[in-house]
């Protein structure tokens, strides 16, 4: 993960750097001073090892820089998804922490690695930047359905609620269901295995995808519609990560950041899915 997300997040970085002119410079100074001082939090909270730190804070900079708009206000931009993911993997990790340490399910003391950072987070940061945007916008079967910038934005809003749907789904599931099932089969089995889905958990993952939805919608100013695709791509997301988890995981194919990672790219392709769909009965 990290060596396809921190690459391309760096040369993100580096074309963002018009906003260091005189009359951006607020732009820059925001998106770079917010975006550390979070590192530096989830750092202090031990809820993030040192390198997966540093991998939050290269993100978010580039999510910022991705969102930023005229007039410009720090609060609407990608900032604020960002954080509210955080938020919400912070209290469903330590929810139950307790029992989840006597099952042998508990996230380890020294928090999150830099992988799991770039799984969860990886993909918005990909398909936000001006890059996707421009490749996406310009392309030659999409330009005619006249697609906006704030369309892209809303598909690196699908990846992030994912990542709060499926932290939270897993880490509150666990501690929350008793005797979940797994989700191809539906047979009970022991919480913590790949593949299992619980009702509570599930709901709750549901709750946490529209809340990131929420305020990533109003972040970054979109059209309310915009809510219910990267909504739809969260919830999408949360079921195709237990899908994978059942089988290619259980099987060994994958480990458990290729499976976050991919998930979040299932929440995009939904979206994109469902977004071109509209334009197409708009456009006609």
């Amino acid at each position: 993960m990290l060596l396809v997300v921190l690459p391309y997040v760096a040369c993100n970085l580096v074309l963002e750097a018009h906003w260091w002119t005189t009359h951006e410079l607020p732009v820059a100074i925001w998106s770079i001073g917010a975006s550390l001082l979070l590192g530096l939090v989830v750092l202090k909270l031990r809820a993030a090892t040192p390198m997966a730190a540093l991998t939050g804070f290269a993100i978010t900079a580039s999510l910022m820089f991705s969102t930023a708009s005229f007039p410009y206000e720090p609060w609407r931009t990608a900032l604020i998804p960002v954080l509210a993911v955080a938020a919400l993997a912070q209290i469903a990790t330590r929810i139950g922490r307790a029992k989840k340490e006597k099952m042998g399910l508990a996230e380890k003391r020294r928090g999150r690695s830099a992988s799991q950072v770039a799984a969860n987070l990886g993909a918005a940061a990909l398909v936000s930047s001006e890059f996707a945007q421009s490749l996406i916008l310009d392309s030659r079967g999409l330009a005619r359905f006249h697609l906006t910038s704030s369309a892209v934005i809303a598909l690196g809003l699908a990846a992030l609620s994912e990542a709060a749907a499926d932290t939270v789904s897993s880490e509150l599931g666990q501690v929350l269901s008793r005797h979940p099932r797994m989700i191809t089969t539906l047979k009970k089995v022991s919480p913590g295995i790949d593949g299992a889905i619980s009702v509570p958990g599930t709901f709750l993952g549901i709750a946490a995808a529209a809340l990131v939805a929420a305020t990533g919608a109003w972040a970054t100013r979109l059209h309310p519609s915009f809510f219910f695709l990267c909504w739809l791509g969260g919830v999408f997301g949360l079921l195709f990560d237990s899908l994978l988890g059942a089988t290619l995981e259980r099987k060994g194919g994958l480990n458990n950041d290729a499976v976050n990672f991919l998930s979040t790219v299932s929440a995009v392709a939904l979206a994109f899915l469902a977004l071109l769909v509209f334009a197409a009965r708009h456009h006609a």
